[in-house]
């Protein structure tokens, strides 16, 4: 029935706050349940997996690199540029979904577009980027402990601990401090 139509396109699902995972599986199972295999070819949820040391123990997680955004491939249209209402229909009410992007009319995304999103992708896979990323002789403010709201300058990184050693201001000279990745943020314009 579905085999006889233009190619599959990439088409943006917004989901309800963290429920792209069940917007997946559920669409997964609608696949299953009405042999749309050849309909809905894949289902994406761009990530990464991100590492943080805190109080001396790493943990990691996976951050969404859009949260609230699913992107699917499917043949939407038919040769007259019609919509395929039962696919459509599906998948626009599986759980958590809220709507395609464009609505009644969902647009397609570029293939540059597409592109690069999968690129961001392999680039990532199989490696855990830190949570925080800083670079030597940036500015930062700590946000936790003794030296509070006081801001330094990155004299060096430790990625293996998730420490820094921050060159401080106090009392007219520079002392360094060592903190960890979580205890200091970038500081912005009129951090002090």
């Amino acid at each position: 029935m579905y085999e006889d139509l233009p190619e599959a396109k990439w088409f943006t699902l917004q989901t309800l706050s963290n429920q792209e995972y069940k917007v997946k599986t559920s669409i997964e199972t609608i696949i299953r349940e009405n042999g749309l295999e050849n309909v809905i070819s894949e289902i994406l949820i761009p990530s990464e997996v991100v590492s943080e040391i805190k109080n001396g123990k790493k943990y990691t997680r996976t951050r969404k690199f859009y949260p609230g955004y699913v992107f699917i491939r499917m043949k939407m249209y038919d040769r007259d540029g019609e919509i395929l209402q039962t696919p459509w229909q599906l998948v626009r009410n599986a759980n958590g979904v809220v709507r395609f992007v464009g609505n009644n009319n969902p647009v397609a995304l570029k293939e540059s577009e597409i592109g690069e999103i999968i690129a961001k992708m392999e680039a990532v896979e199989g490696k855990s980027v830190p949570k925080f990323s800083f670079d030597i002789g940036e500015t930062v403010k700590i946000n936790d402990g003794p030296f509070l709201n006081l801001t330094g300058e990155i004299e060096a990184i430790d990625t293996e601990t998730g420490r820094l050693r921050v060159q401080v201001s106090m009392f007219g000279r520079l002392t360094p401090v060592d903190l960890e990745f979580w205890q200091v943020k970038k500081a912005e314009v009129g951090d002090n």
